[in-house]
């Protein structure tokens, strides 16, 4: 346990930026999650959706510091990889 007045506000500090650091990273993984659970199961007009959310909650996690942006990027790359691949599928396929 921390001693001094300093180091317990830092504790009280941390785990204040703990629970906001979870909230944003948490909410980016379900909309990732989201999508790809849609993505599989051919949904891809929701799944374009869900992925415009992802990418809304990635950069905001980046620009609060709560990933870096390169990890952002590339999450956000990847899932819409995955997208554009699932689209292109559906689009070769005959009706």
């Amino acid at each position: 346990m921390a001693n001094t007045r300093s180091a317990i506000k830092r504790l009280r500090s941390a785990e204040r930026r703990r629970l906001r650091n979870r909230y944003y990273r948490g909410r980016a993984r379900t909309f990732i999650k989201k999508t790809r659970r849609l993505i599989a199961e051919g949904k891809l007009e929701e799944a374009q959706e869900m992925a415009r959310l992802a990418i809304s909650a990635l950069d905001k996690a980046a620009e609060k510091g709560i990933i870096h942006k390169r990890n952002a990027a590339r999450r956000k790359s990847r899932l819409m990889h995955h997208l554009n691949k699932a689209l292109q599928q559906q689009q070769a396929q005959p009706q």
